[in-house]
């Protein structure tokens, strides 16, 4: 909070609020703490300093903490494990930065019924190995899987790599339960397959950014493990020619778990940082998996397509051999940072627009002189262009400090121009602004382009209508 002596005062008499209102350690002003947990992985550094920490370890410590912001106009952020990246998660001035991490047990696993019932701070990877434990999987799988949290992934309704087959988030959360922006606890949804009573609260929470409610709780829908995958990479000349080959795998009728698609640029960053020799074997890595019962007939299929256009073809069946062939495509967004700032952007074209998309992005890199790194979902038509500063703009510092604070202002003109172009293009090709990031704090320039006046007022208004005082990730999402 800012405002000479008597914002310090506002902000003392806030901080004794919050303090008084959860049991002892679970709210830290220390300036260590609260710089460990006042960013998420976007890069975005927001202007002004966060009141402190608030640490829930369960409903009622989110209750209460809702209640006092409420009472004391405190702007709240909340934070899982910070791997967003819009900025999301990043808290402004003032803030309460609201860490429900610890919330991490997964109180049901229901065979019979295939669901789990999990606490916020469940990791998505825990959930999915405790359920194939039981014959069942959890298929949401953003690339963070093994950090990231069950209650992220709902807020920004995350894809991630199986999406083309299994769907995004929201097609796993049966329900849940809401701490709304006074403190009243709400459970939406149920655990049945099917269900129509009422509006669907649930899918409009989903997906939220945290400005409709706090999640404490989820029923996610489970599916039974697949009993075998296999997983091929191909390499190709072109990022075009591998596009190619997506748009003719699906032509098959073939519905693959995975489609992941690196261009050439971004090979090669892998390579620098693992020591590996992707980009050896060609300027474009596509990597295909096959699961289920056909998944070795369905396999063979996608192969004989692949085989024509591919300069190579590898195929791995063992789980192991399968692990290492993935390890490229998550160690992308990492060996990205490892070159300077990354801005993650994140839109998705219908799948026939893939290749102009891709296509444009490259002609966009070349015109304004930004290095462009592009990941793809490619089985979905969503592409990632990641953006690179320069090294010497990193999110830290040589030394392992934080590096100086970065507004939006001080982002270089032609990243923004740059950025301008590549949305530009996905709602031009009839596509959106954000296929899984969500839009944070650094979409929110673009998200009227895309909902038009009409579409983008009924939705602010519901917004207030669910926190009427604007205490809730304030300047973020709509």
């Amino acid at each position: 909070m800012t405002g000479g002596t008597a914002g310090a005062a506002a902000a003392a008499a806030a901080g004794a609020a919050f303090a008084s209102a959860l049991p002892a350690g679970r709210w830290s002003q220390d300036g260590a703490v609260v710089d460990a947990h006042r960013l998420d992985r976007s890069g975005w550094r927001p202007p002004g300093r966060p009141l402190g920490v608030a640490f829930a370890g369960g409903v009622d410590d989110v209750r209460a903490v809702l209640r006092t912001a409420l009472a004391s106009g405190t702007p709240v952020t909340v934070r899982g494990a910070g791997t967003g990246l819009a900025g999301g998660a990043a808290a402004p001035d003032g803030a309460v930065i609201l860490d429900v991490s610890g919330m991490n047990r997964i109180r049901e696993l229901s065979v019979p019924d295939a669901v789990a019932v999990v606490e916020p701070g469940v990791i998505t990877d825990d959930l999915d190995r405790a359920a194939r434990e039981v014959g069942l999987s959890y298929s949401p799988d953003p690339a963070s899987s093994a950090i990231s949290t069950i209650g992220g992934n709902i807020a920004t309704n995350a894809g991630g790599l199986r999406c083309a087959k299994y769907g995004v988030t929201r097609e796993s959360v049966l329900g849940l339960d809401v701490v709304l922006a006074d403190g009243e606890l709400v459970s939406t949804g149920r655990r049945t397959v099917k269900g129509v009573a009422g509006y669907d609260l649930t899918g409009l929470f989903v997906g939220s950014e945290g400005t409709l409610g706090v999640v404490v709780g989820a029923t996610l829908r489970l599916r039974p493990a697949p009993r075998r995958t296999v997983t091929l990479a191909a390499f190709f000349d072109s990022f075009g020619a591998a596009v190619d080959a997506v748009t003719a795998i699906m032509a098959t009728g073939i519905v693959v778990a995975m489609a992941e698609l690196l261009d050439g640029p971004t090979v090669r960053a892998v390579d620098a940082a693992t020591g590996g020799d992707l980009a050896d074997a060609g300027q474009a890595l596509l990597l295909v998996q096959t699961d289920g019962a056909g998944a070795d007939d369905e396999a063979d299929a996608v192969e004989a397509v692949l085989r024509g256009p591919a300069r190579a073809v590898r195929r791995a069946a063992d789980p192991a051999a399968a692990a290492e062939l993935l390890a490229a495509r998550r160690a992308a967004l990492p060996s990205l940072e490892r070159i300077g700032r990354v801005l993650i952007e994140d839109i998705a074209v219908p799948r026939s627009q893939l290749a102009r998309a891709a296509a444009r992005i490259t002609e966009i890199s070349a015109a304004t002189g930004v290095r462009i790194f592009t990941i793809a979902h490619a089985a979905d038509g969503n592409l990632h262009p990641i953006i690179v500063v320069d090294g010497s703009d990193r999110l830290n510092g040589t030394d392992g400090t934080d590096g100086p604070d970065r507004a939006a202002d001080e982002i270089p003109a032609d990243v923004w121009k740059a950025a301008d172009l590549i949305f530009q293009t996905a709602l031009d090709l009839g596509g959106t602004v954000t296929g899984e990031h969500g839009i944070g704090a650094l979409k929110r320039r673009w998200l009227g382009a895309e909902l038009g006046t009409a579409n983008h007022s009924l939705q602010q208004r519901l917004r207030h209508l669910f926190d009427p005082t604007g205490i809730l990730s304030p300047g973020r999402g709509l």
